[in-house]
């Protein structure tokens, strides 16, 4: 397919506002009594890993184009975005069967007493701020990330590099802030 003069707008816009509707469909409606056919648990550990290597190759990829190294600049942003998106359908399965966890929950009931967020204190605070500010940009990059691509892709370099200076330090935070998250989160899981 040439895209090249295709204008994928749309496809972008609809893709950017599917996805988080989705993602907030399976965290808040009731989960299904079914098995998915392997240990789901592992994957909070593999979304960890999958954002510690995206946050690799985004460096790699930063240091490929001050470089001047355009081939090995596109295949890590690729191979970044092809791990982003197994990312999003492992996260997607995760909580299809999975409630969310909740942070300073010692005895996994799903609620948080008194006595948890004493014990929890004020880094419940830096966690939950870190979580929200991951999140929020989270939705925003998916957008950021496409338009990006597109631009690249289409070889219109001046629209390219001025949302990159912009997508790249939020996908960035994005991929390391989901490896924070996952580390102040696991001793609950």
């Amino acid at each position: 397919m040439d895209i090249k003069n295709k204008n994928l707008n749309l496809p972008i816009a609809i893709i950017s506002i599917v996805i988080p509707i989705v993602v907030a469909l399976l965290i808040y409606l009731p989960r299904p009594q079914m098995e998915a056919g392997f240990d789901v648990h592992i994957l909070p550990l593999f979304h960890a890993v999958l954002n510690s290597a995206t946050s690799v190759l985004l460096v790699g990829s930063l240091f490929f184009i001050r470089k001047g190294q355009v081939k090995a600049h596109k295949v890590t942003n690729l191979i970044a975005v092809v791990l982003s998106l197994i990312f999003l359908i492992s996260y997607v399965t995760y909580h299809f069967f999975v409630p969310s966890t909740k942070f300073g929950d010692l005895d996994h009931n799903n609620i948080v007493d008194a006595a948890e967020k004493a014990t929890a204190g004020g880094i419940a605070y830096v966690y939950y701020f870190i979580l929200l500010t991951h999140i929020v940009l989270a939705v925003v990059i998916v957008p950021m990330v496409l338009f990006t691509l597109l631009r690249g892709f289409q070889d219109d370099i001046v629209r390219h590099r001025k949302i990159a200076r912009i997508t790249w330090p939020i996908w960035f935070y994005v991929a390391v802030t989901g490896v924070i998250v996952y580390i102040m989160i696991s001793p609950y899981y």
